[in-house]
């Protein structure tokens, strides 16, 4: 168990090329949500996935490693939902909250804000925050796409 003292936040703010109406969709609902969910070089099967995106919702899905088959299923339940402009979710059995900040910048553009509290040192690493980067760039990947 971590030390309450060693926990911390994370911060990661990014701008898209698409409506915060189409971003709040990609993160809601699961066909969308398993093209981008995780760092690069995981997946998430479609039949892992329950997003409930309401308060008291839940939010589950399972990411594996490509290259190993190796599973981590999330556990998590939203905490508040207010569409198109954010999530906020806590993981079951974890201090970690999260929450997804969309912010609408005009001309169809988008500031996505990924803000996480009770952060366990293994998880503010520089691999973690790559992991954490490069699941933002596959998100802009498929908004690119649309």
């Amino acid at each position: 168990m971590t030390d309450a003292n060693e926990l911390g936040e994370v911060t990661i703010t990014r701008e898209f090329a698409a409506s915060r109406e189409v971003v709040f969709a990609a993160y809601t609902e699961p066909e969308q949500f398993v093209r981008f969910w995780g760092p690069a070089g995981t997946s998430v099967p479609l039949d892992t996935v329950t997003l409930e995106p309401w308060a008291g919702g839940r939010f589950d899905s399972t990411m594996v490693i490509d290259a190993t088959g190796d599973r981590y299923p999330l556990k998590a339940a939203f905490l508040e939902v207010k569409e198109p402009e954010l999530l906020t979710f806590a993981e079951e059995g974890s201090p970690l909250v999260g929450s997804i900040r969309l912010v609408d910048l005009g001309g169809d553009r988008t500031e996505v804000v990924v803000h996480q509290t009770g952060v366990p040192p293994m998880y503010r690493t520089p691999e973690a925050l790559a992991g954490l980067n490069s699941s933002l760039d596959r998100l802009g990947e498929h908004l690119a796409r649309r």
